[in-house]
């Protein structure tokens, strides 16, 4: 569902949820649209600004009936799209990163971030986590400067692709098919793990149990203040100071609040970076 952690990322594909969106005009919102229709229709919705303070699923549910009715959608197919929305979200959402990641013409930076290269130069490779991997762009990187990489995603393609593309490089990754709710983090067991426009809030005490004294995160997402860009999910979206107060514990080496190319997403955007240090 939107607000769990399949939502990861989102942007890349934010023109084709708004397209879905707008297809959907208010004479389709009298038939009955697919499931694929109904779920896009709401995540754009969702990953607007109009829902700024919503903050579970199910004030997210209960704000979008109230949508749907405004459009004259009449009940009983209200009630279906909520069904479809809260019994096959998740399974949409892994459908549509699927597409996404895999895509022949990918709408994303398919090349290691920027950042982490950056953050990882010259460090002494240990074993490292790459959470929501998705294609593996930056755990088949890590693996080709000596780490020890193991990553996780729901993406059960996305996945393939990343251990296909890994034998043709010959490098090694250990991965799993599976959303963070479902994967053992472990206890002080990483040396580095890569937060790449994802959502963590809720795993955070389990990110900082699973790191090594001494072990270093990296993290890249969008601010806030980049709604104003068009819809983006928001897990992946911080406020300002914000990844500062979620690593408030560790020594920080890097943030930055800077204007510049996403990963996701066309053109430029606001995006925050840290790179801390547990102690």
């Amino acid at each position: 569902m939107m607000i769990s952690t399949a939502h990861r990322r989102l942007a890349g594909a934010a023109v084709v949820a708004v397209a879905l969106a707008v297809a959907l005009t208010s004479a389709e919102a009298r038939q009955q649209p697919s499931d694929t229709q109904v779920y896009e229709r709401y995540r754009a919705w969702v990953s607007g600004p109009a829902t700024a303070g919503i903050r579970t699923e199910a004030e997210a549910l209960s704000a979008y009936r109230k949508v749907l009715a405004d459009e004259g959608v009449p009940a009983a197919e209200i009630d279906r799209r909520v069904r479809v929305i809260s019994e096959s979200g998740r399974r949409l959402e892994v459908e549509r990163w699927n597409r996404i990641l895999t895509a022949p013409k990918p709408a994303f930076n398919v090349q290691p971030n920027a950042f982490l290269v950056r953050a990882t130069k010259g460090v002494r490779p240990g074993t490292a986590l790459d959470y929501g991997m998705g294609q593996g762009r930056n755990a088949i990187y890590l693996a080709q400067q000596g780490w020890t990489v193991t990553g996780f995603d729901p993406a059960e393609q996305a996945v393939a692709a990343a251990l296909e593309q890994a034998r043709q490089l010959g490098v090694k990754l250990t991965t799993l098919t599976v959303g963070d709710d479902h994967f053992d983090f472990g206890k002080a067991q990483w040396d580095l793990i890569v937060l790449s426009y994802v959502s963590f809030r809720g795993t955070m005490p389990r990110i900082v149990e699973s790191l090594k004294p001494g072990g270093l995160v990296v993290v890249e997402a969008f601010h806030r203040d980049s709604l104003k860009n068009g819809p983006i999910g928001g897990g992946v979206l911080y406020d300002t100071n914000e990844l500062l107060k979620l690593f408030e514990r560790f020594r920080v080496i890097v943030y930055e609040d800077v204007e510049d190319k996403s990963d996701f997403g066309p053109g430029t955007n606001r995006v925050v970076r840290l790179l801390a240090q547990k102690p």
